[in-house]
């Protein structure tokens, strides 16, 4: 076990390196530089670059940038959003914002997705298999940002439950609404995977032999059909996981929350390569991250999987 997550952890970390090099390419060779100003002078131009270090040779740049960021948590100073404002303080705040609303969002779809999946499945054609499928169907055809702004409506504007936008004052409550809105996606996904997998699971032959063995009904989903259908599920909640993580840049516009991506669209407007390069060095961590918790969860769940890998390392 140990050595299958030492590989999944060493191809993680290279694959950050390889993406944060990317970044690096990407940027030198857009169009512009952080100091657009129309009243600096080319002269003016290139001592900012000087004072900032950007007329160093990209390689250089890099294995500082790198050297720094991994090791003092230094992503240097903001060029024009917050003229040198560290990075760090610009970005600090609004990522816990971020991440708290995405993981909320995920745990809440998820444990209600799977109920749903999980009544749909073990009472399929009957009303509570329809309800789940209606409600899977709206999940997924109707957009975030329309729940959100339903949600605006009735229980921000009519009922005044909880805050319309994003209230310092009250952290908790305003991350509610928005909450609601991203976990609906979430929610469809996992009853609509879940439900279809537990059905084959359920009719398989291996199911047909634990129930001839005489094992409880309860132990029998919850044990043995509950843990077989769970690795496609794991497969389509990981990418949900990190992509409300990092924001639904229309979601934060609605509710007027200070999360990354309304940071990042300003940066990129501005090039503002320090605060573009952090925030998506911060999604390539999160993305790369929760995939390999993926990896080793596919290895806990399914013994199979990690040992036939193990396997395929040691033949070739």
């Amino acid at each position: 076990m140990w050595k299958y997550v030492l590989k999944r952890l060493a191809i993680s970390v290279v694959t950050i390196f390889l993406i944060l090099l990317l970044l690096f390419l990407m940027l030198e060779f857009m169009p512009g530089t952080p100091f657009n100003d129309e009243k600096l002078t080319e002269a003016q131009r290139a001592l900012l670059e000087a004072k900032y270090g950007l007329d160093q040779p990209i390689f250089i740049r890099f294995f500082n940038y790198l050297r720094l960021a991994l090791f003092e948590g230094d992503f240097g100073v903001s060029y024009a959003i917050q003229k040198n404002v560290p990075v760090s303080t610009l970005i600090g705040d609004r990522v816990m914002i971020t991440i708290r609303i995405g993981l909320q969002a995920i745990v809440l779809g998820t444990v209600i997705g799977l109920l749903l999946g999980l009544i749909a499945a073990l009472r399929r054609n009957t009303w509570a298999d329809t309800g789940a499928t209606v409600i899977s169907v709206i999940g997924v055809s109707v957009p975030s940002y329309v729940f959100a702004l339903g949600l605006c409506f009735f229980l921000g504007y009519k009922f005044k439950w909880f805050p319309i936008t994003y209230n310092l004052s009250k952290p908790f409550l305003s991350t509610i609404l928005p909450t609601i809105a991203l976990s609906m996606f979430v929610i469809a996904n996992v009853a609509r995977f879940l439900r279809s997998e537990m059905i084959e699971v359920l009719h398989s032959d291996f199911m047909l032999l634990v129930k001839a063995k005489g094992v409880k009904k309860k132990n029998l989903i919850l044990k043995h059909a509950m843990r077989n259908a769970l690795i496609p599920v794991i497969t389509v909640v990981a990418p949900l996981m990190v992509s409300l993580m990092t924001g639904s840049l229309v979601v934060e516009k609605i509710f007027a929350i200070p999360g990354m991506g309304s940071l990042l669209v300003t940066a990129i407007q501005v090039n503002d390569y320090n605060v573009i390069i952090a925030l998506s060095f911060i999604y390539s961590i999160l993305f790369i991250g929760t995939m390999l918790v993926v990896d080793i969860l596919y290895g806990v769940i399914d013994p199979r999987i990690r040992l036939s890998k193990e396997g395929g390392s040691h033949e070739s």
